[in-house]
Order: structure tokens, then sequence, then C-alpha cells
């Protein structure tokens, strides 16, 4: 039986904080702390309390690896959409996409390296998974 996109993004829903990350093969320690939201379709990432990025996301479930697309509505990245994979652990949520360089095609393997063009971040659930988070009023957080 197929995987369906709608139980794996209930899975998702949710709060997550990165606690590893690395870029073109390099640590991106900046990026520890950021918290990526879930909720319905919907996603934003925050650092500091800012909203860095929101957008919609889908999920494909049965490739092996998973894929996730995040697709960007708001800011200067507004229209661009970033193509990774996923795996889901228990409290933990490995992604690696192409968010360095969109021009890049879809990782294939959780791993990065320089040049490739991505990034790996590994992020703990903050917020239990299937708890509904609200999203905050785009219109009322963010001068870009």
């Amino acid at each position: 039986m197929a995987a369906d996109p709608a139980e794996e993004r209930a899975k998702l829903e949710g709060a997550w904080t990165a606690i590893s990350a690395e870029r073109n093969g390099e640590e991106a320690a900046e990026l520890v702390g950021h918290r990526l939201e879930f909720a319905g379709r919907r996603f934003h990432i925050t650092a500091q309390g800012r909203i860095l990025y929101v957008g919609s996301y889908a999920v494909e479930p049965e490739p092996q690896p998973a894929q996730i697309d995040f697709q960007h509505e708001e800011g200067e990245i507004a229209g661009r959409v970033w193509q990774g994979i996923y795996r889901l652990e228990d409290n933990t949520l490995t992604i690696c996409d192409n968010a360095v360089d969109t021009s890049k095609p879809r990782p294939t393997e959780f791993a990065t390296s320089p040049g490739l063009g991505y990034v790996l971040i590994t992020f703990r659930v903050t917020a239990q998974p299937g708890a509904r988070t609200v999203l905050p009023d785009r219109t009322a957080w963010m001068a870009w």
C-alpha cells in the first residue's frame, strides 16, 4: 500500500529545532537553533524569534529516501523551491535540500560536500508532532 502524503504531513506537524547542520561539507553552526514549524500544508522557519522563511510544503513519502519541497511565498526568495529529502525517526527529523543553490537537483543522500549546493540539518521535536501549530499572521511579522 502506498504511503499517504496527508498521513506523513500529520507526523511532521508541530515544531522542530535544529540540533546540527552542515552546508557544502562544512559545519553550519549558525543554523543550529533555527525552528521549523509545520501546520497543515504550511511551514515557517524562525531564528531568535524572527521569521526567516514562510510558505507551503509538500511531501512524497513513497520514494526512498522520502521527498520534501519547500515553496517560498514571501521575501527575497519568493517563488523559489527548496527540493529535498527527509527521514523521520522517533523525535528526530533529518532534511537534506538544495537551499544553498536551487539550480542543483534534489539530493539523493543525506550528505553534503564542497560545491554540492546542499544543506543537511537534523532537527529534534520541540512541540509534539500532531499538535496543532498556529502560524503567525504573515502581514504583521516582518519587513524584508
